[in-house]
């Protein structure tokens, strides 16, 4: 029986708000930038170890997409983990979902799935405004995040595409460690190899990228990739029900609220959503 192209998206949101609340309590030994260079040396190892992605046979522009995706890969998880040092999870993610909210109204051809976005919508602004105290930078980081989340969303579509199975997402995960380890050398230094903080940085590594960007990927060569981005309006929802289980980021009567809107909009997105195209050969 083959699984639900959706449940493969909701499985991904899970492990990566998990990931990522995890990876806020180690921000006092790390910081943001150490803790995201560990996430992504040990995501690429662990996809490099699965996919044994090959150079050849491939052409020079869907390398260079692969490169493109690990920039968007490194720039999007980076200023994540800055504005979750400064904001809450359940802020961070709610400012930075504008992101895949645009490709979703961008993607979206018909009045239906427009009703989908405005609901997310609405839930995500509830949320935003019952998220706490807030600062300038933080709100900027998440925007940024936000902008490079939507081109990870583009860049994976394509990059499953044009590489089999995971092997771009191993090769784009590669640069993106790459490309941080200036920051995250000089944000943590020798605290790096402590053997208890590696460890940590092991599983949130799993949790955050190996895990979820492997389910995204199958989930984007069997859902339209509007879809897909409407189907993305439950993370703000569950990085708030992360934040409040491991971090103890209270919620408050109108996050229930706007919890269960995100939730309707992520179902109804499902329920109307294309049939899923072939798969490609």
């Amino acid at each position: 029986m083959q699984v639900p192209a959706p449940l493969y998206v909701i499985a991904g949101i899970a492990s990566t708000q998990v990931g990522a609340a995890i990876a806020k309590t180690l921000f006092d030994d790390l910081g943001p930038s150490g803790t995201v260079l560990l996430r992504s040396v040990f995501a690429a190892l662990a996809l490099l170890l699965l996919w044994r992605p090959a150079l050849g046979g491939h052409s020079r522009r869907d390398l260079l997409l692969a490169v493109a995706f690990g920039l968007a890969l490194a720039a999007m998880n980076f200023s994540f983990y800055e504005a979750m040092d400064r904001i809450p999870l359940g802020v961070a993610v709610t400012i930075e979902f504008v992101g895949p909210l645009a490709v979703a109204i961008g993607g979206s051809r018909r009045a239906l799935d427009a009703v989908w976005v405005v609901l997310a919508a609405a839930g995500i602004l509830l949320l935003a405004r019952g998220g706490g105290h807030v600062n300038a930078a933080g709100i900027g980081f998440a925007l940024l995040a936000g902008a490079c989340w939507a081109s990870y969303i583009l860049l994976s579509a394509r990059t499953g595409r044009a590489f089999p199975g995971g092997s771009g997402l191993a090769l784009a995960m590669a640069v993106a460690a790459v490309v941080l380890l200036p920051v995250g050398i000089a944000g943590a230094g020798s605290t790096l190899l402590h053997p208890g903080l590696l460890a940590a940085g092991a599983g949130v590594a799993l949790l955050s990228s190996a895990i979820p960007y492997s389910l995204e990927l199958a989930a984007l060569r069997l859902l339209p990739t509007r879809v897909f981005g409407i189907l993305l309006s439950i993370e703000p929802a569950m990085a708030a029900l992360a934040g409040f289980v491991i971090l103890g980021e209270g919620l408050r009567p109108r996050d229930g609220i706007a919890i269960a809107l995100v939730a309707a909009a992520s179902a109804g997105a499902s329920i109307s959503g294309d049939p899923a195209p072939a798969p490609e050969a």
